[in-house]
């Protein structure tokens, strides 16, 4: 492989515990337990506003998906300050860098946020190109974005190696023709993760073992 596309939330950036925080919170005027990180997995899919169907078990109305997503942001960012790179993420930047070869970050989290993230930790050079949700509707699917993303970087996808945390990474990596390594650290459970098919990684370093 000679190029990594990196994904963020979940993945290079450990933020299980804001984003459970976050969902805690939107949820709270409905009556709903507080959820633990499992229990959260237990309900995680993309796009997001099925996994809060699940949640509420019903169908949301009209105009409440954007009313929870909202909220949920508001939340996140208050909470996300205190979190930080997942334990073994700059190693494996340097590691991959000091290879010689290329990776890339794309993210479904506000494009200008995640610039300004990534600068703030100091590891935006590490990338070639960083991407994040520019447009379109927020919560949904990576896949379209994967495409304009290996487009822009002009990459073979047989060469590419996408890691991530949850099941869409990996779905967009085989619509564009890449490989995937999917992440224990995120939001997907590790059974769900398994059970995919794709291989599983505990640690971000072991997820090299599958680029060579």
């Amino acid at each position: 492989m000679k190029h990594i596309v990196w994904d963020w939330n979940g993945t290079l950036f450990h933020d299980i515990e804001a984003v459970v925080g976050a969902t805690n919170e939107v949820f709270r005027p409905y009556g709903l337990a507080p959820m633990d990180s499992e229990a959260f997995r237990a309900a995680y899919t993309r796009p997001i506003w099925v996994a809060y169907e699940r949640l509420l078990g019903r169908p949301l109305r009209e105009g409440e998906w954007e009313e929870l997503d909202q909220a949920f942001h508001d939340h996140y960012h208050r909470l996300m300050i205190s979190c930080a790179l997942a334990v073994d993420a700059l190693s494996c930047l340097r590691t991959w860098a000091d290879s010689g070869r290329t990776q890339s970050l794309l993210s479904m989290w506000a494009h200008e946020r995640l610039v300004r993230k990534t600068a703030e930790l100091g590891i935006d050079p590490y990338f070639s190109r960083i991407d994040g949700l520019r447009d379109g509707a927020p919560g949904g699917g990576k896949t379209e974005h994967m495409v304009l993303h290996i487009e822009s970087l002009r990459a073979d996808p047989a060469q590419v190696l996408v890691i991530g945390d949850s099941l869409d990474d990996a779905h967009a990596a085989r619509h564009v023709g890449a490989a995937a390594v999917l992440y224990t650290g995120g939001m997907t459970s590790r059974a769900e993760l398994a059970a995919s098919g794709f291989p599983v990684v505990d640690k971000l370093s072991e997820a090299f073992e599958h680029a060579r």
